[in-house]
């Protein structure tokens, strides 16, 4: 169930990718006039790109929410960081340049620490779902940053807008992920079960507003301020809620703690640094017209 899990998160994070190259670059063709709320959405919505990432985007979460059904949040999750991996050369491609060697090592540095995390720590899974009394504290807490990063972001256009944006939707997004294993488990309950969890419609309002913000931060400044938070926040998000919520566990001894905690500082700054060079591959949003 591990390996096949593991293969699917995979999967997901090819689709994740090749969704995440076509909704970049359709929000990079936004001017900055319409580069916000309804405006950007009404754009976005009328550019063929953006559908097939929202395709994509769909089949990922699909693909995503089955491994989620095999497999522990701690396990899934870090997998899915490989989206930059598929994202970089196929950007890379598409824009007609080259991958640099630093963008190589990171890589190389990426897929080392998550094949390492995953030999060392042994992720087991935990509960598929968690009494709401013990979701309350972790929800508040999740909305109250969510809410503060909003506000903090303001109107402006602008590296700090996006980045905070960004932060926004990487907590949305690790919700969903925790949110979809509980999903998955009602689901197998039967219809009943799913259309009365209380999880199925949190979930509900979690993919709406992760969306929304992911694709305002993106039209909100440079992609290099928003995308490396997304990426990096919703493994990060999703790991802790099943650590807290779901009581997945990271099976270590001793000096093990310190080699994973090195792993997970190694995946974090090289999704983070991929991210970055990736975003840096989508050309800038057009200028507005002037009349």
């Amino acid at each position: 169930m591990t390996l096949l899990a593991g293969v699917l998160a995979v999967v997901a994070a090819l689709l994740f990718a090749i969704a995440s190259v076509a909704q970049r670059g359709a929000a990079a063709d936004v001017p900055d006039d319409d580069a916000r709320g309804g405006r950007l959405i009404a754009r976005l919505v009328r550019s063929p790109r953006w559908w097939a990432g929202t395709v994509g985007d769909t089949g990922g979460f699909v693909v995503q929410a089955v491994a989620l059904g095999f497999g522990a949040l701690l396990l899934v999750q870090p997998l899915l960081v490989t989206t930059v991996l598929f994202a970089l050369p196929l950007e890379a491609w598409i824009t007609g340049r080259r991958i640099g060697r630093s963008e190589i090592g990171w890589a190389a540095v990426l897929v080392a620490a998550l094949a390492l995390f995953v030999v060392v720590g042994e992720p087991t899974a935990g509960l598929d779902r968690a009494p709401f009394a013990t979701w309350a504290p972790a929800l508040g807490v999740l909305v109250l940053l969510g809410l503060a990063c909003v506000l903090l972001a303001g109107r402006r256009r602008g590296p700090r807008r996006a980045a905070l944006l960004a932060v926004a939707t990487g907590l949305a997004y690790g919700l969903v992920a925790a949110l979809t294993k509980s999903v998955v488990d009602a689901l197998g309950e039967g219809v009943v079960v799913l259309l009365t969890s209380w999880e199925t419609w949190a979930l509900v309002v979690a993919v709406v507003g992760g969306t929304l913000l992911q694709q305002t931060a993106f039209g909100a400044g440079p992609l290099a301020a928003s995308l490396p938070a997304v990426t990096v926040g919703e493994p990060v998000i999703a790991a802790v809620l099943g650590v807290v919520v779901l009581s997945e566990q990271v099976r270590a001894d001793g000096p093990e703690w310190v080699l994973i905690a090195v792993l997970v500082a190694l995946m974090i700054a090289a999704t983070a640094a991929l991210s970055r060079s990736s975003a840096a591959a989508v050309p800038a949003p057009e200028p507005a017209e002037v009349p």
